[in-house]
């Protein structure tokens, strides 16, 4: 299950192969490997209508939960980070690090399925970030947008891996176990369709 919901469930079997034998000899851990979809975030108690603001809430109140849910290597840095751009506040709902990747990760939360627009947002958080928080040594910062529901067609037109953006869906209650395989067999059949069409162009 935990392969399943990796990223890197959703590329070539070459690239796959490669990348599990690099992890395998010490080598270096692509953000594919970090990051999955979905999150489970029902240590939140969560239920029916809530606000992101909410959400956000009761992840910080489940920190250790919710670093749990994340994975090995996180470290957290900071909530509604402030960003200043052209005299305009925005802010980043969580900020944190990656040891391995070594890596700002800046996450924002949306209770909608994924819009295009996202990226834009997060796109500009990211270049912020990285030429004010970015330190040396550091690659460039990345983006997690976790959302209610995803738009698979939409995020791979986008190609937002080029921009250093994945997308990942979450739950705040646990789906039942057939739903929930149900779904992602269909999330691995959806993948390995479009890596048959890619072989074939």
């Amino acid at each position: 299950m935990l392969y399943e919901r990796t990223l890197i469930s959703r590329k070539p079997e070459d690239v796959i192969k490669t990348e599990l034998s690099t992890v395998r000899q010490g080598g270096a851990i692509s953000p594919d490997l970090v990051f999955k979809s979905p999150y489970f975030l029902d240590f939140t108690g969560l239920k029916g209508y809530y606000s992101e603001k909410k959400l956000e809430d009761m992840i910080i109140s489940g920190m250790q939960q919710f670093l749990m849910e994340l994975g090995n290597g996180f470290s957290f840095v900071d909530r509604q980070k402030r960003i200043i751009i052209d005299g305009e506040d925005f802010y980043l709902d969580l900020l944190f690090y990656h040891r391995k990747l070594h890596r700002l990760v800046a996450i924002d939360l949306k209770r909608t399925k994924f819009q295009a627009a996202y990226k834009g947002q997060m796109e500009l958080y990211l270049r912020w970030l990285d030429k004010y928080e970015r330190q040396p040594g550091e690659e460039s910062p990345l983006g997690l947008l976790l959302c209610a529901a995803g738009n698979n067609e939409q995020i791979q037109l986008l190609q937002l891996g080029d921009a250093g953006i994945q997308v990942a869906q979450y739950y705040t209650e646990l789906p039942d176990k057939d739903i929930l395989r149900a779904q992602l067999q269909k999330e691995i059949a959806q993948a390995k369709l479009r890596l048959e069409n890619q072989k074939e162009d």
